[in-house]
């Protein structure tokens, strides 16, 4: 392979265990030092020393973005500036868009852990097995699989009231009501309307799916740890009145927050995402 210039060698600059382990993904495992994950069709296997040679790890990591333009732009906020220096290697990941889609349906209200053993029933249940290295994975399951599945079967995976949810959502890809590629053309909020238009949809998700699979950069998914942590770091620049926030309000609060961090408002939310929970210690994947 050509020698790089230096500047293009930091846009591949990836820290996998901090970009794993930051809430976009939920089917990966360590073994050994190799993290194994799901992404749709595929298997993806990776260590520390990535082929840069292959396109899909390019597309994954999405090293067409100006990594280091981007964390120089967002450093001007003194907290985003504190949070890339613990983890400068932390990408934004894009994703599958229908298994980004589900995960995040199968998301709501749930801790990370959780999301991950329903998600990994939901691959044993309905997905494609595949062994690895003399280990058992289970491909993501195809959309017009979940989408004549029977609510019950769905339900067997501990989705509960999900179970619903992630039936219709499939129904929307299947019978093309819903268009990935679609979306991806639009302007951020269009796109999220489109989504939106899915039962079991809201504004958090959406904005989850949008950054994580669909290149909306500027989408701010407002959970209860996002609230948080405006509350607590900026408090002057972003006045929250209530525990829960309207639609109206999520709104005016994505909007104050894009032209607080700008177009990249995306990846500062994960940046100061991922160094509030790791000041709680909460847990990862493993």
């Amino acid at each position: 392979m050509k020698r790089l210039p230096s500047k293009l060698k930091n846009n591949f600059e990836v820290n996998l265990e901090h970009t794993i382990n930051s809430g976009q993904v939920f089917l990966w495992k360590k073994f050994g030092l190799k993290w194994y994950g799901i992404n749709g069709k595929k298997m993806l296997i990776l260590e520390d020393k990535l082929d840069l040679n292959r396109k899909d790890i390019h597309n994954f990591f999405r090293f067409d973005d100006d990594f280091q333009k981007i964390k120089i732009q967002l450093s001007k906020d003194k907290i985003v500036k504190e949070a890339i220096k613990k983890f400068p290697g932390m990408r934004i990941l894009r994703q599958d868009p229908f298994q980004c889609y589900i995960s995040f349906i199968v998301s709501s209200n749930s801790n990370i852990p959780n999301i991950q053993t329903r998600l990994q029933k939901l691959c044993k249940r309905f997905g494609e097995k595949k062994i690895i290295h003399g280990k058992e994975f289970f491909l993501f399951p195809k959309p017009e699989k979940l989408a004549n599945a029977e609510i019950s079967e769905i339900a067997k995976c501990g989705l509960g009231y999900r179970s619903k949810y992630v039936k219709e959502a499939a129904i929307a890809i299947n019978d093309e009501i819903i268009n990935f590629t679609s979306i991806k053309k639009l302007e951020y909020q269009d796109a999220r309307d489109e989504l939106c238009h899915v039962f079991g949809i809201g504004k958090k998700v959406a904005d989850c799916i949008l950054l994580f699979s669909l290149d909306k950069l500027e989408a701010v998914p407002l959970d209860r740890w996002v609230l948080r942590i405006l509350q607590k770091y900026y408090s002057k620049e972003f006045e929250i009145k209530t525990k829960s926030i309207t639609d109206k309000t999520y709104d005016d609060l994505h909007d104050k927050i894009v032209n607080h961090f700008g177009k990249y408002a995306g990846y500062a939310q994960q940046f100061l995402f991922k160094n509030e929970r790791e000041n709680f210690e909460k847990k990862w994947l493993g």
